[in-house]
């Protein structure tokens, strides 16, 4: 049996490449899209997509979830619109893989409690790339052997949340192996404020945001005669893909939130 699924943000880049994916995938269903305009049109009608593109477009989240059945539901929009989206299918049963990132500490609690209230599943991943995943494991592994560290990361021009989620998830898990500490001179002083980037338990994250870059990140780890890098790059929106349909089998035999890909893998 197919399982029938909702995307928010069919538009977007990484909405577009979604419902390609699930178009793809043979034992998946997209039965609707969730959009801030072209309410009661098909996707079929909206530019990029043409043929078999026949699931209607909802501007109306809860008329979208009491006249659609769905499984799960795709939020691929942005931190504001993702936290109300991910309530309201919680409180509808459906089973929510988010891949907005630039949520509160708060709001992630609130939405744990949710899903225990629902016994709904509910997988919220900061980076949906498998090799993404895998260098923040990596990641904390090395912090074990090496405290001194930086994070730099690279995302386009129209990200808005800074650092990103993987950034911040990198960090958090880092600070699970790493001796906290303050990183650099005591005496060092900012000629330019933040040029030394943000500050999390004494490391820092640096932010790039310019045209032409898709999701990069590098985890630099510096000791005494010698330095290691651990870099991901992905090079376009398909490398997420894998990932959110691997979040999307999973999230069926969930009662509980998940808090990035590396708990599922």
């Amino acid at each position: 049996m197919a399982i029938k699924i909702i995307v928010a943000g069919p538009r977007g880049r990484m909405g577009k490449e979604a419902v390609h994916m699930i178009y793809d995938t043979a034992d998946f269903e997209l039965t609707a899209c969730l959009d801030h305009k072209n309410d009661g049109k098909k996707l079929s009608d909206l530019e990029g997509f043409s043929g078999d593109f026949n699931a209607p477009i909802y501007t109306d989240i809860e008329k979208c979830f009491s006249e659609q059945q769905a499984d799960v539901f795709v939020d691929l929009t942005i931190p504001e619109v993702g936290y109300k989206h991910t309530k309201a299918a919680l409180n509808h049963g459906i089973r929510p893989v988010v891949g907005t990132t630039g949520y509160t500490n708060e709001q992630l609690e609130e939405l744990k409690q949710l899903t225990k209230e629902k016994q709904t599943g509910c997988i919220i991943a900061p980076n949906f790339a498998i090799g993404a995943v895998l260098m923040m494991k990596f990641a904390k592994m090395a912090a074990a052997y090496f405290p001194d560290v930086e994070i730099i990361e690279k995302h386009h021009e129209q990200k808005l949340d800074a650092p990103s989620g993987t950034a911040k998830k990198t960090a958090e898990l880092i600070q699970e192996s790493r001796k906290s500490k303050k990183q650099g001179h005591a005496d060092e002083e900012e000629t330019i404020k933040g040029v030394r980037g943000g500050d999390f338990d004494g490391m820092r994250i640096h932010s790039m945001r310019l045209p032409g870059l898709v999701a990069h990140q590098e985890v630099v780890f510096g000791g005494a005669g010698q330095t290691l890098t651990i870099q991901h790059d992905s090079m376009n929106r398909a490398s997420f893909m894998d990932g959110i349909k691997e979040c999307v089998h999973q999230v069926m035999d969930l009662d509980e939130l998940i808090y990035g890909l590396e708990n599922i893998l």
